[in-house]
């Protein structure tokens, strides 16, 4: 058996490129990919209320966007003199209420606006375990670090994920009957529920994200998780932590990525998105020499052509 045969990944229609509208929902790996696409300068919006790590929160954040609703005071919480909601990640979060309030609705705001333009939405789900607030009986996107016997730990079934995926691809489709979703599973393991947890908890989502996109258009599967477990077994391509993936098996997933997602002149304007950046970070020995004078203007007048094609781009 050959273990270094490669998961077998199929080009998808339609393609990202430079016209593409991209907004990115999910865990933290969301933020990695997301990363990516601000650093090539394609348009778009990454993970609006923060990350969020399980489906129920997703699901959550796409009612209250898509249907238009906004957040009062009754809403928030304070600890630790920050005022938080359930259903934010702490990014959001505010020593002033009135702040954290305005933060919780101009996302909202926001993420309406891009969902309904966006030609590719990609959702990154992280675990399955999900902690409800004993006091609400609710289930809360963040604990905001109260004390954990305030919750009551729950795994959700592979019923109560398909569920939440269904009404979270309704919501988006109620706005955008276009936008192409595209689901994958985060590679980062969380070690702290316990590494069978961990993978039961994985099975769950991989599951349900089947089952679903089996049965709709418009929908797709991205391996993320599967390339970093079956082909990056390798001890370098993880974290200090061991845990989180290295930027080595960030870009390695990424590479992939862009094998399956992105177009041919899309790759071709990456790179030069990469020569320019990449031109403006270089530090020379001699700033004052015309030799880098004249390196300069060439930077200035490769940002210009590619500005005039997408005068979105900003250096």
């Amino acid at each position: 058996m050959n273990l270094q045969t490669k998961i077998p990944l199929y080009a998808k229609e339609p393609k990202v490129d430079y016209n593409s509208e991209i907004v990115l929902l999910g865990s933290c790996f969301a933020e990695n990919i997301g990363e990516k696409f601000e650093y090539f300068k394609f348009k778009n919006e990454n993970n609006p209320f923060g990350i969020l790590f399980h489906p129920k929160a997703i699901e959550t954040f796409l009612w209250m966007a898509t249907q238009g609703d906004q957040y009062t005071e009754t809403d928030l919480f304070q600890i630790n003199e920050q005022w938080h909601c359930f259903d934010a990640h702490s990014s959001l979060s505010s020593s002033n209420q009135e702040t954290a309030l305005s933060n919780l609705n101009n996302a909202l705001v926001v993420a309406q606006q891009k969902i309904r333009t966006a030609t590719h939405i990609f959702i990154t789900l992280g675990t399955s375990w999900v902690y409800r607030l004993k006091s609400l009986d609710m289930i809360v996107a963040n604990c905001h670090k109260i004390p954990q016997n305030e919750f009551q730990k729950e795994l959700l079934s592979i019923e109560d994920i398909t569920q939440c995926l269904q009404n979270s691809v309704h919501l988006i489709h109620s706005l955008n009957p276009l936008a192409e979703i595209i689901f994958t599973v985060s590679p980062v393991r969380h070690t702290k529920d316990g590494f069978i947890e961990n993978n039961r908890s994985k099975s769950h989502l991989i599951a349900s994200i089947h089952q679903i996109v089996n049965g709709y258009k418009k929908l797709s599967y991205f391996p993320s998780y599967e390339i970093m477990m079956d082909e990056l077994r390798d001890y370098r391509f993880y974290d200090t932590d061991m845990v989180h993936p290295s930027k080595l098996a960030i870009e390695y997933i990424w590479e992939r990525f862009v094998k399956v997602w992105v177009s041919e002149d899309a790759i071709k304007t990456m790179d030069r998105v990469e020569e320019i950046k990449k031109g403006i970070a270089h530090k020379p020995f001699n700033p004052k020499s015309k030799q880098y004078q004249l390196f300069l203007e060439k930077i200035e007048f490769k940002k210009y052509q590619i500005q005039q094609e997408y005068p979105f781009m900003d250096f």
